[in-house]
């Protein structure tokens, strides 16, 4: 990936982190083990989660990799180095509240894919809001290939894309290409290798160009609306739109906006 002569690395570990003005990069740099959720890197992705999360000067984040995979997902090493079933659950519960953390992110987290996600990969770019992926990047849950469903990624996956799209992926095992995925909802959208970071810069800073406390609220919102029966996402949308009308931020921005509409021509 291009990295911004603006932004400077305060991180040389597991997770690079770089900050573009209002925009966080966490980068997941393990590329020799193809940027696998070992629990190391799952530890860390979420150490620099939250201190982009909690800090006020960050308006969107945005997560790369190195080299030429995005993420193979779990290091398959190390779910093999003992057979203790709860040191196994203990580690899945850890990659979960990752994803968790995502989700529940106040700040709108972008994936920028420039190449394989797999399994838990893929699980990572399902949690993010919004994904943007080079051609040459593709994405499976195939553990069945290796006689182990790919049941925690299976949740991530089927929030994003459609029941049946997310079931072939499971039972399958198949890779799917970029149009494929952009298709079902997996990422936004596929643009050239060399057009990948414009794209995610041009994304990221409008998105940071917003108020922050307004995409707080609303990120929230449209997270828990999704899981409610709609009278009661509606309800809960309008107790929202209520609370947002009285941020200074919205009244001087609507005001603006009237006042423009009114001034003579």
């Amino acid at each position: 990936m291009t990295l911004h002569p603006t932004v400077t690395p305060v991180s040389t570990s597991l997770v690079l982190t770089r900050r573009d003005g209002p925009v966080a990069r966490l980068i997941l740099n393990d590329p020799g083990r193809a940027n696998a959720l070992s629990s190391a890197m799952i530890e860390a992705l979420g150490r620099a989660l939250a201190a982009a999360a909690a800090d006020p000067g960050t308006r969107a984040i945005v997560l790369a990799a190195e080299g030429r995979v995005f993420s193979a997902g779990h290091d398959l090493a190390e779910l093999r180095v003992s057979d203790d079933r709860a040191a196994h659950k203990a580690l899945f519960d850890r990659c979960s509240a990752l994803m968790l953390a995502i989700v529940e992110c106040p700040k709108p987290v972008i994936a920028q894919v420039q190449g394989a996600a797999v399994a838990a990969g893929c699980q990572l770019v399902a949690s993010c809001d919004l994904a943007y992926a080079a051609q040459e990047a593709r994405f499976a849950v195939s553990g069945i290939d290796l006689g182990l469903f790919c049941s925690t990624p299976s949740v991530a996956l089927s929030r994003a894309v459609g029941r049946k799209a997310a079931a072939e992926m499971l039972f399958t095992g198949r890779f799917v290409g970029v149009d494929e995925a952009a298709a079902i909802g997996l990422i936004n959208r596929a643009v050239a290798a060399e057009d990948l970071d414009r794209t995610v810069d041009e994304v990221a800073a409008t998105i940071a160009a917003k108020s922050g406390e307004a995409m707080a609220l609303g990120k929230t919102l449209f997270r828990r609306q999704l899981e409610l029966p709609i009278a009661q996402a509606y309800a809960a949308a309008g107790d929202t739109m209520a609370e947002n009308l009285s941020f200074p931020s919205a009244r001087s921005g609507i005001d603006g906006f009237l006042a423009r509409r009114s001034a003579p021509r």
